[in-house]
């Protein structure tokens, strides 16, 4: 896919310049906590077929259903808490999988370069229903990838093209988004009255902080690193676990965990390229990410 082609793209042209001795400007290694117990990693859901299995992002609904966007099959799919799938809904390139404030499931769809000319956005729909049926909820953007609610109802989509907030009702909070349009954001999470986003673009792997009441205070949290030094790392996911710590998937198969106070960093597991992450209901220590290869892991934590 075009997506993958662009990740990897970006990727290389790194590796190159660190080869050479050139480091993209601001590219450099946070430092280590003091203290990053290692997970333990196993397989909660097999890929059918790698690669075209591919788990580009994954939640829960209210029922405690997991929610998979298979992104080259252009679907979102339901698996029980038993790991066996039990429906597919069609969704043009999806992204990120939210449940909303009402209880319906919020999907980015256009995770694609191609929305340059066939732009992006958000459907939503009902978990529940016997054939649930997207309806677009916003649309617009260029190459969206993550989303995020707070604790106000609105949406935070983070595209190629910025971060936007969207209200409620599904319009856009363009003066909101001013001050963080271009940002170039991928996976986003809301903690505290923060939004935390991964960008790649100068440098990749950065951590951003954007304050919801201020979004022109936006900040660098801390710059990833590749497990190979002086090699940056590229950011997709986030999550921000009930005490504000920040884990982060990369391409070079890294969940990293942030500190967002200090800027500390240090990977917890180390493996395939991870693409996504969620928590699990009612178990504070177990984490599901998915994979490039399409596999969902199970990750436990370790502290």
């Amino acid at each position: 896919m075009s997506r993958t082609c662009f990740r990897r793209g970006i990727v290389s042209l790194s590796a190159a310049a660190a080869l050479t001795g050139v480091i993209a400007p601001g590219a450099t290694a946070a430092p280590p906590v003091a203290s990053c117990a290692p997970a333990l990693a196993d397989s909660a859901i097999p890929a059918q077929v790698p690669v075209l299995d591919w788990s580009e992002n994954l939640g829960y609904d209210a029922q405690g259903n997991l929610w998979v966007s298979r992104i080259y099959r252009n679907e979102v799919q339901r698996y029980d808490a038993a790991g066996r799938l039990m429906m597919t809904v069609p969704v043009e390139f999806p992204g990120a999988v939210r449940l909303g404030p009402d209880g319906l499931l919020y999907v980015v769809y256009g995770d694609t370069p191609l929305s340059a000319v066939r732009p992006g956005g958000v459907v939503r729909f009902d978990p529940a229903a016997a054939v649930p049926k997207p309806e677009v909820f916003v649309s617009g953007f260029t190459m969206p990838n993550g989303a995020a609610f707070d604790a106000s109802g609105n949406l935070y989509v983070a595209a190629m093209s910025g971060v936007v907030r969207v209200r409620p009702d599904g319009s856009v909070d363009a003066a909101w988004g001013e001050p963080v349009a271009g940002l170039a954001a991928n996976g986003a999470a809301v903690h505290d009255g923060v939004l935390y986003v991964t960008s790649n673009s100068g440098p990749l792997g950065r951590i951003i902080r954007i304050p919801l009441a201020a979004p022109a205070d936006h900040a660098t949290v801390a710059d990833l690193s590749a497990p190979l030094p002086g090699l940056p790392d590229f950011a997709d996911d986030l999550l921000a676990d009930p005490a504000g710590v920040l884990y982060v998937t990369t391409l070079a198969g890294q969940l990293v965990r942030v500190d967002p106070a200090t800027g500390a960093t240090c990977a917890v597991l180390d493996g395939q390229p991870l693409t996504a992450i969620t928590a699990v209901p009612g178990r504070p220590d177990e984490l599901l990410a998915g994979t490039e290869h399409g596999t969902i892991l199970r990750i436990r934590l370790s502290h």
